[in-house]
């Protein structure tokens, strides 16, 4: 487990800083496409209730109250988080517990750390 925990804590950067150098197009397109996911506040309510499970993840099926949304709606934002790479889901029976990818989010405010 603390193998885990390590590999989590230690990402390998997936793009430069912004403000170090120009990025080429791979790498400007692979941001963009994170912060895009990112560019959303039903989004950024959801990045927040997995950062604060203490289980480090959260049925979908608690996701859908505090958010005050349906379940489909609920599903699109997961859809496009998860394609970004921000959070990472697991069937469970009917379920899905979705947790975050703390070595994307830290390649994103990486990218904008000087």
């Amino acid at each position: 487990m603390a193998k885990r925990s390590a590999t989590r804590e230690a990402p390998t950067q997936c793009c430069p800083s912004v403000l170090a150098s120009p990025l080429d197009v791979d790498e400007a397109s692979q941001l963009a496409f994170g912060f895009t996911a990112l560019a959303d506040p039903v989004r950024l309510q959801v990045l927040s209730i997995l950062a604060a499970s203490p289980e480090g993840e959260v049925c979908v099926c608690d996701i859908v109250g505090p958010l005050g949304k349906s379940q489909p709606t609920v599903s699109h934002h997961m859809k496009i988080l998860a394609d970004a790479g921000l959070v990472h889901g697991e069937r469970r029976s009917k379920w899905v517990y979705y947790s975050l990818d703390r070595a994307r989010l830290a390649d994103l405010r990486a990218a904008i750390d000087t």
